[in-house]
């Protein structure tokens, strides 16, 4: 059975393809479209939801081909059972990137004659199973290679792995049915070096053909460790151009930024020309290209930080009690502290979304993250603002026709700035905006 789009995790990221081959001001907009994961060829998806020590992953992806060809190896902190590792929910995922993906919102002018022409839209403020005992009995294998537990979830066949040897646990991987591409011995020995464990899973087929889903389910594990990181290197093995993560971490203190790497916002807030309405994912992946190459390709770019409990403007309704534990929330039962005085009510879950595009030489490092306390609100957002071109006869409506020329401009430019393209190309899609014309001294006092 070929599944036409088959989502699970982190293929392309952590996981190796192993049969190789204070209140927000109002913005008062209306939403357009957004900027999703769908503009991209490859990218991983991966939910973090993290308080404390205590971690619930969610691995998804867009891995396509045949279902027997399908499993991924995952480092992980510590030996997980069964009970730690369930099967997600895909639409939880699809969600968490509505809800927060980089958004277009637009503007219309009103007749300068009738009202006074009101201000630019204001900028976003930066406020704003098996036990132990059994695993024993599995026994290590000549190659140091440990089976430390082993389940099925679903339609996945699991192991719990840990060896001593980085060579050692290629072979026995190769010998026991999982093609490990050349060069990942070199991959696995740090990881093997800090003690980590291997998180292995495979397809088992007739699971599979027994349940109703078309597409193979993410993967959620659950986990104490200090270690807050999510490692990328293993999926560099197979890879020969840029690969894009998006996560979206879940922390009921505040933004989640990465330590080993700068982590920088995406431009945002920007007016540009209206024509681009319709094209707006391509402005997106142009302007997130610019914006990579400038920062030297080697930052995390926030593109969404927010309250999960409202939106502003929403290009997604916020995820339900319901929805949230789906996503690995935890804690959302648990009394949350407070400090001081509120000055906007808050959900107990404050959502950060990075986007990293990497490499293998820009990124030789797995991600390190920390939780923060900043609750500063930040969205990727870019205005559209349509001008009045209809007939305006009064004083305020001619001082609003001259200066339309120069803020048509000014919109093409920063759209050349934010997507490096060519001007010209741009200027030629502008509206043309009527000549003024001369009014009359008397007409105003001759109605």
């Amino acid at each position: 059975m070929q599944p036409r789009r088959i989502l699970l995790g982190l293929i392309t990221i952590f996981i190796v393809l192993l049969c190789f081959i204070p209140e927000a001001r109002a913005f008062c907009g209306f939403y357009v479209s957004q900027a999703d994961t769908s503009l991209y060829n490859k990218a991983s998806q991966v939910i973090i939801a993290r308080a404390g020590t205590r971690t619930i992953l969610t691995m998804a992806n867009d891995f396509q081909g045949e279902v027997k060809d399908f499993a991924m190896v995952v480092p992980v902190p510590t030996v997980l059972q069964e009970e730690q590792v369930r099967l997600g929910d895909a639409k939880i995922i699809q969600r968490l990137d509505a809800f927060s993906a980089p958004r277009l919102v637009e503007y219309f002018d009103s007749d300068p004659c009738q009202e006074i022409y009101p201000a630019a839209p204001s900028r976003l403020s930066a406020r704003g199973g098996a036990d132990r005992a059994e695993s024993a009995a599995i026994g290590e294998s000549a190659s140091g290679v440990t089976i430390e537990s082993q389940f099925s979830v679903g339609e996945y066949d699991i192991l719990i792995l840990s060896a001593t040897e980085s060579d050692g646990l290629e072979n026995w991987l190769n010998q026991n049915g999982y093609k490990m591409p050349p060069g990942a011995s070199s991959l696995l020995r740090p990881y093997i070096q800090q003690n980590l464990k291997f998180f292995v899973a495979k397809v088992n087929l007739e699971e599979f053909q027994r349940s109703s889903s078309q597409f193979l389910r993410p993967l959620m594990m659950a986990y104490e460790s200090p270690r807050f990181m999510l490692p990328i290197r293993l999926g560099m093995i197979n890879a020969t151009d840029e690969q894009d993560l998006i996560a979206y971490v879940l922390s009921p203190t505040g933004q989640t930024e990465i330590t080993n790497y700068r982590t920088v916002k995406i431009p945002s807030d920007e007016e540009i020309p209206v024509y681009v309405k319709d094209r707006f994912g391509d402005v997106y992946k142009s302007l997130f290209q610019t914006a990579y190459d400038k920062e030297g390709r080697n930052v995390a770019f926030v593109e969404y930080a927010w309250d999960m409990g409202n939106c502003d403007p929403c290009s997604a309704t916020p995820l339900n009690p319901e929805e949230l534990r789906g996503a690995g929330v935890f804690w959302l039962d648990q009394p949350q502290p407070t400090t001081g005085r509120q000055i906007r009510p808050r959900s107990t879950v404050f959502i950060t979304r990075l986007h990293v595009r990497y490499t293998r030489d820009k990124f030789p490092e797995d991600l390190m993250f920390q939780e923060t306390a900043n609750q500063q609100l930040f969205q990727g957002r870019y205005i559209l603002r349509h001008p009045y071109l209809g007939a305006s006869s009064c004083p305020a409506g001619e001082e609003y026709r001259r200066r339309l020329p120069a803020r048509l401009d000014q919109e093409a430019q920063n759209l050349a700035r934010l997507t490096n393209w060519n001007i010209n190309d741009i200027r030629r899609n502008l509206p043309q905006v009527p000549a003024v014309e001369s009014v009359p001294f008397w007409r105003n006092i001759w109605r």
